[in-house]
């Protein structure tokens, strides 16, 4: 299948480079079992290009499975995560009154798509490794292992490579993963298709409602080739629907989209830059609150770094024994010189930044259910973290 044809197919818009190399990967390597890594922001489209690869692949036909299969991880609690995943037997926990088959099972024969594979724990981490090494699963409460045959594809939007040097994902994991990667670049690096896209999204939205399209003005339209769009593909379509539903004039003027997106420059304000960021005191509140995130969950784990070096210094001198680390192909080191490092990290500014940041953490993901009326699937897409961790924030705050 030629790449024109295949973008008419999965109703893919754009002429980006990478776009392109991305949708030629796909179709080369869906005919074969390899395991491949879809990296990428959320909102790129790697739910679509799992379709792509399973639909292309020589298990599109499958009979005895349910042919694709898409978990979302990031979204299963950790509790029952195993469960879902490899299904158990009838008593295995309270309230397994019949035995279930897990996803992999209902996938056997098929492509499973493990979405968002960064925030599987790492205990399910170890099991999901000898499940993809063995082709076996051992359902919970069983001591059988089961022969499967099942196609993997993963997808990302966190930096995997990161995680692994912070001991949040497993290295032979990764590898074993991504043994294809495909990376899917964010909208704002493919400024050119942005137009095509929303003219895409307004034709559909017109003849789905029996109204005109909308159409932009020159500087609407660069001031929407400039906007950092953070939610990429999904946010342009959101607010390309919006517009078309709920304005009456059907020529979108600058004026017109100040009141759909969070920042709009003028002619006195140049303020975007390469790259989507904002320069000075143009900066949105909603970048600072998204900032603060990344940051308290930086103090966190900054504060539980040094826990685990105090320990470790004080089991060294105990034993009075040295030890080696251990050579790994991903490595990891400080930037900071041991002396600014350690005057940096002291416990009482960590605790002093921690306490200020946390609130406005706790600012942020109230502001972001509010915007999306409470939608927490919506809130925590905003807010550019897993639906796991704001459910596991909203425990820690206390948020109903």
């Amino acid at each position: 299948m030629d790449i024109q044809t295949l973008k008419q197919r999965y109703d893919i818009i754009g002429n980006d480079p990478r776009l392109l190399l991305a949708l030629n990967k796909a179709i080369q390597v869906a005919p074969t079992d390899l395991s491949i890594l879809i990296t990428g922001e959320s909102g790129v489209g790697k739910d679509v290009f799992s379709r792509i690869i399973h639909e292309n692949s020589l298990r599109k036909h499958v009979r005895q499975g349910r042919g694709l299969i898409s978990v979302n991880c990031g979204a299963i609690p950790e509790g029952t995560i195993e469960s879902e995943l490899f299904g158990h037997v009838k008593g295995a926990f309270t309230g397994a009154d019949r035995t279930r088959k897990g996803y992999f099972e209902e996938a056997d024969g098929g492509t499973i798509f493990l979405d968002e594979i960064g925030e599987l724990p790492l205990a399910m981490q170890v099991k999901l490794l000898r499940v993809l090494e063995n082709g076996e699963i051992i359902p919970v409460g069983s001591s059988t292992a089961q022969k499967i045959n099942v196609r993997v594809v993963a997808a990302t939007n966190v930096d995997i490579v990161e995680a692994v040097r912070n001991g949040r994902f497993r290295e032979d994991l990764y590898y074993r993963l991504n043994q294809i990667s495909i990376y899917l670049p964010p909208l704002r690096e493919r400024k050119d298709d942005i137009p095509l896209l929303f003219r895409k999204f307004s034709s559909d939205v017109a003849e789905k409602y029996h109204m005109p399209p909308i159409v932009l003005t020159d500087d609407a339209k660069r001031i929407m080739m400039d906007y950092p769009w953070y939610g990429n593909v999904r946010e342009l379509k959101n607010i390309t629907e919006q517009i078309a539903v709920v304005e009456t004039e059907r020529t979108i003027t600058p004026a017109i989209l100040q009141n759909y997106l969070s920042y709009v420059p003028s002619e006195k304000m140049p303020a975007l830059v390469a790259g989507g960021t904002v320069q000075g005191s143009q900066i949105t509140d909603r970048e600072l609150l998204l900032k603060a995130l990344s940051m308290g969950q930086m103090i966190n784990e900054m504060r539980q770094e040094i826990n685990e070096l105090r320990q470790m210094v004080g089991s060294m001198t105990s034993q009075s024994s040295l030890i080696t680390p251990q050579p790994s192909l991903i490595t990891h080191s400080s930037s900071l010189p041991p002396a600014q490092e350690e005057e940096f990290l002291t416990p009482e500014i960590i605790e002093d930044e921690s306490v200020a940041l946390e609130e406005r953490e706790r600012t942020a993901i109230l502001h972001a259910l509010d915007r999306h009326h409470g939608n927490r699937k919506l809130a925590a897409a905003d807010l550019h973290i897993s639906e796991r961790t704001l459910y596991r924030k909203l425990k820690e705050y206390s948020i109903e």
